[in-house]
């Protein structure tokens, strides 16, 4: 394997684990996909996506990056590859936010749904129609 698909495969695991572990597959899926789209528009690498500043919550917290839980760590890296490898259902979106909170960036964003216990949005006022996937 490439080193740059296993760095990319490490940096995505983490943010799965720090940022939706515990969640169902389907919102661990989706947060692994707001982060491949965004690393696809901005043209940059995971890594340099998810340390960008302010971006992911755990990334900026003076805490620990190393995962202290096996099995969540074991089902991230299980969806990371997932989401490498499976299509994006989440209509391009590329933020998201948890549930118990109402960000003021989410004006002049679409949003697309939820899954698990986040709302996701991608740029843009109006949502995508369905049928163009």
């Amino acid at each position: 394997m490439p080193i740059g698909f296993v760095e990319s495969l490490f940096w995505l695991s983490l943010n799965i684990y720090h940022e939706s572990r515990g969640e169902p597959e389907i919102g661990q899926l989706a947060v692994a996909h707001v982060t491949l789209n965004r690393a696809i528009e901005e043209n940059k690498s995971l890594a340099d996506v998810i340390l960008a500043p302010n971006q992911f919550s755990w990334t900026f917290q003076k805490k620990s990056y190393a995962p202290l839980e096996i099995n969540p760590l074991q089902e991230s890296l299980r969806m990371a590859l997932k989401a490498m490898t499976t299509p994006d259902f989440t209509k391009g979106s590329t933020f998201y936010h948890h549930i118990d909170v109402a960000p003021g960036w989410v004006a002049g964003k679409a949003y697309i749904g939820r899954y698990g216990s986040h709302k996701f949005y991608r740029q843009g006022d109006a949502p995508i129609s369905a049928a163009a996937f």
